[in-house]
Parts: C-alpha cells; structure tokens; sequence
C-alpha cells in the first residue's frame, strides 16, 4: 500500500528529547513524510546539525518546561497557532505535559486532521501524595478538556498503567482512541552488550536531580553498603536544575562533596559510564513512562535495580527465570541496599540478569518494533 505523503508537526519541551528520544523516528519518518519540529529554542549545534541533515524543518518556541509561567505558556499557545496555520500539518505529534494540552486545544481549532499527543508518563500530576496542589486540580481539568474524545484524537501511551489511571480518574473515556506503546524504546546497535564489571562492583544512577526520582533513596543506600563494603562505587549521573522538586541544596551539597556516591553531572553520552558499571539503578516514583535510562542498562547487558512504581515496573521481566533485576517499594532505602547487597554478595546473577536484561530488550523494547507502532498512528492506519 502507497502512503500517502503527510506533513507531520512534532512538539516537545525539550530539545534533547528530539534525538535522544525520538531521533530514529524521525529518521524513519522522513522518508516519506515532510517532518517539522516545535521546540524551544535549540541551543546545541550538534542537534540543530542532524536535524538540518534529516531535513527536518525547526520552529523554535519560549515555552518553560519545568514551572507554571502564564507569560511563557500564552506565548506557546499564539506561536503555535501562528506555525500551524502557516505550515499547515495533517498531523500534529506532542509529548510531554505542556505540549500536549495546550497543542491539543491549538490543533483542534486550527482544525489539524489527525492529533495524535503521546504521554510520556504522568510525572506529580497523579502522584497521590497529601492533598491535590491548584496547579495539579488545574492540570487534570486541562488534561481532561484537551483530550476529549474525537474521530481526529488518537493518544499514544508508554504504559497501559497511566491509561487506566486516566479512566479511573473520568479524564479519559472508552470512547478515546488509543494506543499503548513499549515506552520510547532503545536502539540495540547504539547500545551494544558488554559484560558487567564483577571484580569491583559498581552502582549507576542516571537521573535529573529531582527528589521523586528517588536521589535521596539512592544516597542513603549507598551509605549503608558503603558502611559495610567500602570499595563499592556508586556513581551519578544527571543535571541539577531548576524545578519545582529538585533536591535541597544540603543533599545536593553532601553528593558533590563525593564520599558517598561520585557525582558526574549531566553527560552528553552515557554509554562509557554504563559499561564500566555492573548494575543500574533507579528508585523513581516521579510517574514515568518507561524510564530510559533502564532501557540503556537492558540493552548494554546491565542488572537493574529499580522501584516497583508507574512506568518502572514495566522494565523488570516477570518471569523468575529470566528474572533481570529487583522491584523495591517506593522510598525505602534499607530495601534498596537489601538488593545492592544481594549483587554484592551473588555476582554470577549480575551476569545472569544482565544477559537477561539485553534479550527482554531485544524482545519487549527494540525502538525499531516501537517506531513501527508509532508510525501507523501517525499515518493513521488504526
């Protein structure tokens, strides 16, 4: 069956996500589609250069991700509408919170042919922790208006858990069409096998400096390991910026001072630090779609250690024989050290689980089998 050529108009919060999570995608969509990008604003070359040689056309925003700022969200709402009229998409692709509710009401009154938004996971909008904030109460009535059933609205998940929260919740109904996807996926041949490091263990975090992404969790596990078996490394990897959850500034300030967990900052390539390592970790209960970071350490052949949370659960197989990692409870760092410990003490299973690891990859999370689903949604062929 002959395609027929379609414009497609994709919005993000963040410039890194283009290549990082949604590079292959592009690549494959280019081939037979006309592809655009909304993004605020591309500060590195080396992504303004591949975008460029993908012939992806770039339209740069003001929108602020991380905090409620009216000026910014208003003037991401009038440029959108101001690209989209002039451009003209048959279908227009947002992921992430913000671009998903306010591009779905600007697309749905540009009358754009096929929206199809992807969630990404929930992060604190939907955490049930104290009483709901004005911005959450406010999110979800946003949430719940801009995806309001309709022949042209097709949502995209990365986990089936966030859609049947959303049906719980009355923001979605049976009527909305979706799709459930197995999160962004990972490019198997960028992130080779190698065997773990079994002779010095060593202990990864990849993580924005967040405290739902469990850093704290990390920080005092790694003290109780490091009480009992000095010579185990712990490694950090992540930005420490502003947002409305970042660590305090005592935690941030005993993590760069480097006795307990090496602190590397934010990184452009990853893969050195998860070869070098013999487990990954991440105690998150942020809301995640499927955390990426996870997916690299499948893929690379690495043991996980992770919470059993929203989008996190999704990347530790069920089957005990092919068992490739740890669930902890949220918030619980002795459990977390429990499980350090067991690596510790069981080095044949960091091996055993890493291998597992790399096939559960290679059957659930390949980003072409992901991409392949993605594509059809974009196309419209659901």
């Amino acid at each position: 069956m002959v395609t027929e050529r379609k414009k497609i108009l994709i919005s993000c919060d963040s410039p890194r996500s283009l290549l990082d999570f949604r590079g292959k995608l592009m690549e494959a969509l280019v081939e037979k589609h006309e592809v655009m990008v909304f993004s605020p604003p591309i500060e590195q070359q080396s992504i303004s250069r591949r975008l460029q040689e993908m012939g992806v056309k770039v339209y740069e925003n003001e929108l602020n991700p991380s905090n409620v700022s009216i000026g910014s969200d208003l003037k991401y709402l009038f440029a959108l509408r101001k690209v989209i009229r002039m451009v003209k998409p048959d279908v227009f692709f947002p992921y992430t919170f913000k671009p998903v509710i306010y591009g779905c009401f600007v697309a749905r009154y540009c009358r754009v042919k096929l929206i199809t938004p992807m969630l990404t996971g929930l992060g604190y909008n939907f955490m049930h922790i104290g009483p709901k904030t004005w911005v959450q109460k406010i999110t979800r009535i946003l949430l719940k208006l801009s995806l309001m059933a309709t022949k042209r609205l097709h949502i995209i998940f990365q986990n089936q858990d966030d859609y049947a929260l959303l049906i719980r919740e009355h923001i979605l109904s049976n009527k909305n069409k979706i799709t459930v996807v197995n999160g962004s996926g990972v490019d198997l041949s960028s992130y080779e096998y190698s065997l773990p490091d079994v002779q010095h263990l060593s202990f990864l975090m990849i993580s924005r400096l967040i405290n739902a992404k469990g850093i704290n969790e990390f920080y005092e596990a790694a003290k109780i390991i490091k009480a009992k078996f000095p010579e185990v490394d712990f490694k950090l990897i992540g930005a420490y910026d502003d947002n409305i959850d970042a660590i305090s500034d005592d935690l941030y300030a005993k993590i760069k001072s480097g006795g307990t967990v090496q602190y590397l900052g934010l990184l452009e390539d990853v893969r050195p630090y998860i070869r070098e390592s013999s487990v990954v970790v991440l105690p998150s209960y942020y809301g995640e779609g499927v955390p990426r970071c996870l997916l690299e350490g499948m893929a690379m052949g690495r043991a996980l250690i992770t919470c059993n949370s929203v989008g996190c659960r999704e990347t530790i197989n069920p089957l005990l024989r092919k068992a490739n990692g740890f669930l902890v409870p949220v918030k619980d760092a002795p459990q977390l050290a429990s499980k350090m410990e067991y690596y510790i003490r069981h080095t044949d299973d960091v091996t055993r689980f890493g291998i597992n690891g790399r096939k559960y990859a290679v059957e659930k999370f390949d980003v072409n089998k992901v991409n392949e689903m993605m594509i059809r949604v974009l196309e419209g062929q659901y």
